[in-house]
């Protein structure tokens, strides 16, 4: 299948195909748009099936991060890595520094920062090599990890799910189910259960799950299960597309609201959400934490400004999120679309009517 043909493909200005024959490393990096700036986006590191599962994950992955900056506000076009691999066993010093020479080569279009499989270590090996890397320690002691601000996030738009859906001023007492406590999902964990809730966790790297229960006392589940766990809330904070029509069947929360990227599998399960009455709070939205970390720390802001600009896109965004879908019907996922496309494609209109 050609690449414009690919269902994925959304107007992406360009994708880059790399093998590095001396480290092994096999790469791609989708460039979705950059109207209102560079593109910025993780890089993650997957056993990908197959190359086209890849490229299917790249699309997808590198358009919502355009969403994602318009939406916030910021000044920054939407792009993504992957390198195909077991983190596991594939990761080296030398695929690592071949991956930043990659992005190097791109001369600024592209700006990475760790994802799935890839951490802040990571990344910072990847800077030995190239200028456009941002989300590790740049300060001896001082932390770049935007996992923290991702989860502080979605903790935020979880109390803001509640009051819309739900009518609760309090966190205390609500349940939550979070599909993987990975280094997201473990923060976010930890932030609910202090402000009292119930939390129920799966995962399927068990290790993650252990230490979430030791550490935070959050209730195992099996992976198969979690869907199916009655909970206010179903939080997705691993891999997408698990609200997909067999996980609409299963799904038992009212709302949905969690750090996973691409959480839909198509559109249309979005309209199917809003059909079923179940509040989605859209994932580009409500994971945009850790974006607006990682442009405030590659521009040298205040990190104060970090949390006060989440604060704010809870406050404002997702209230009038959920508002415009009341209104109209139309369903959480295709509001946010619409007020992101407004945004980065009026970038577009303004620069054609000024010339």
């Amino acid at each position: 299948m050609s690449v414009f043909q690919h269902p994925d493909y959304d107007s992406h200005e360009k994708l880059v195909f790399h093998h590095d024959a001396s480290s092994g490393l096999k790469a791609i990096i989708a460039i979705h748009n950059t109207n209102l700036g560079c593109a910025l986006g993780g890089c993650r590191m997957w056993p990908y099936a197959s190359d086209d599962e890849a490229i299917t994950d790249v699309l997808r992955l590198s358009r919502g991060m355009t969403y994602k900056a318009a939406i916030t506000g910021l000044n920054l076009g939407g792009g993504k890595a992957v390198i195909i691999g077991d983190p596991l066993r594939d990761k080296t010093p030398q695929r690592l520094k071949a991956m930043g020479r990659l992005v190097e080569s791109l001369h600024g279009e592209y700006v990475t920062a760790e994802d799935v499989g890839i951490g802040e270590q990571d990344v910072a090996m990847m800077s030995t090599e190239t200028r456009y890397a941002t989300g590790f320690e740049h300060v001896a002691g001082v932390s770049g990890d935007p996992s923290p601000y991702t989860a502080y996030g979605v903790f935020r738009g979880i109390e803001q799910a509640a009051r819309f859906q739900l009518g609760w001023d309090t966190l205390a007492g609500i349940r939550v189910a979070i599909q993987g406590v990975g280094k997201v999902g473990y923060e976010l964990a930890r932030l609910l259960s202090a402000a009292g809730a119930r939390v129920y966790a799966a995962d399927i790297f068990t290790d993650n799950l252990k230490k979430a229960v030791a550490d935070l006392g959050v209730i195992p589940v099996l992976p198969e299960d979690i869907l199916r766990q009655p909970a206010e809330v179903f939080s997705p904070c691993a891999m997408g597309a698990v609200i997909n029509e067999t996980g609409l069947r299963e799904l038992a929360a009212p709302v949905v609201a969690g750090s996973a990227n691409n959480q839909l599998s198509t559109a249309e399960d979005g309209q199917r959400l809003q059909a079923a009455g179940i509040l989605y709070v859209p994932d580009y939205v409500i994971n945009a934490g850790g974006l607006i970390d990682v442009y405030y720390q590659y521009f040298g802001a205040d990190r104060q400004e970090v949390l006060r600009h989440i604060d704010e896109m809870a406050a404002k965004t997702l209230p009038e999120i959920f508002q415009r879908s009341k209104v109209t019907g139309a369903a959480t996922s295709d509001v946010a679309d619409e007020l992101a496309r407004s945004r980065f494609m009026g970038s577009t209109q303004a620069h054609t009517d000024a010339a």
